[in-house]
């Protein structure tokens, strides 16, 4: 079985008897590795035995003073937000139930990095033996920001990292076709090519066609099942859709802002003007399979599911939104 996302840290975690993932000392001392926690040489002597004690001991209880003595105030507030994650992990059984209570209580001031990390991780998790490379593409767009293009009538996403952080030596057609630079290779995912995903997983340099009615517009429906299925044991379908047509308006979730606020529009009976129509990319009609999993407020309607770009064709996906948007009233699948 091919094997995907090896950077991401998941070879790091067990996982405990109900398929959940346990934090492990190896995986918490992966973070002390980051630059942002690493000592530079003019580091403190605060900083540094912090550093070693946490590489010996990662668990180590971490007071507020040990931190406010760091000299260096871009360190100490790197320490504070890392310890403060940390100290959240520890409080749960599993990364699951850590990310849920997260989501729930709201993310205060936890870095975007970490929930991202987060994201991946229990997606990598819930799409364990997954051979389709499509649908892991697919997936991607729940922890890495897309930038979309349109080229002959297709709807493609590329990500934005990869494509803004690369230079002009290698320029591929997809990323001359977006006026922008890039390093190495991007190309769109395809029956052609779709087996080399696993090869190149990490590098995040294969693109996305998410046209209406293509297999990627379904693959994304398929990893959102897989996300739902794990973190709130709730059996659903994913239907995607062409249009919004005299649809029972009853529930709706936004998988990220700009859907929210078109979400919103639509509720209250306002009608779309082309442009902002020309930005959805993915318009989803999700049904419970048990109804009794559903909160009794839905009545047996569907919950419709909006995602889109901002004007400057970009997105930035909120997976949690399908954690805290949800009717479901099933017991998570992990805890």
């Amino acid at each position: 079985m091919k094997d995907f996302w090896l950077s991401c840290g998941h070879h790091l975690l067990d996982r405990d008897v109900g398929g959940g993932l346990k934090v492990t000392d190896d995986f918490l001392k992966a973070y002390l590795a980051r630059p942002e926690l690493a000592p530079p040489p003019q580091a403190c002597v605060v900083e540094r035995t912090l550093h070693a004690a946490l590489l010996a001991e990662p668990r180590r209880a971490v007071s507020a003073q040990e931190i406010a003595a760091i000299v260096d105030p871009d360190a100490r507030e790197n320490w504070q937000l890392m310890i403060g994650y940390r100290d959240h992990l520890a409080r749960y059984p599993t990364l699951e139930a850590a990310y849920l209570a997260l989501v729930r209580q709201g993310v205060g001031r936890t870095p975007p990095l970490f929930l991202n990390q987060a994201v991946q991780l229990i997606l990598r998790n819930a799409l364990d033996g997954c051979q389709d490379p499509t649908v892991l593409r697919a997936a991607e767009l729940f922890f890495r920001p897309q930038l979309f293009t349109v080229h002959d009538g297709s709807l493609i996403a590329a990500d934005e990292e990869t494509i803004a952080g690369a230079n002009d030596a290698h320029i591929s057609p997809l990323v001359a076709m977006m006026g922008l630079p890039a390093s190495g290779e991007i190309e769109v995912i395809a029956a052609a090519n779709a087996q080399s995903y696993f090869e190149r997983s990490d590098r995040f340099d294969m693109a996305l066609d998410l046209t209406v009615g293509r297999a990627g517009h379904a693959a994304l429906a398929q990893a959102i099942v897989r996300w739902i299925r794990h973190l709130l044991a709730a059996d659903v379908t994913v239907e995607p859709l062409t249009e919004l047509r005299e649809a029972s308006f009853t529930w709706y979730v936004g998988l990220d802002a700009e859907g929210t606020a078109i979400g919103n529009a639509l509720w209250n009976g306002e009608e779309l003007d082309r442009a902002t129509a020309e930005r959805v990319v993915g318009l989803y009609r999700l049904a419970f399979r048990d109804p009794a999993a559903a909160a009794a407020a839905l009545a047996g309607e569907a919950v419709y599911l909006i995602l889109a770009m901002t004007p400057d064709r970009r997105l930035r996906m909120k997976p949690q939104n399908l954690v805290v948007g949800l009717p479901a009233t099933h017991p998570e699948a992990v805890s």
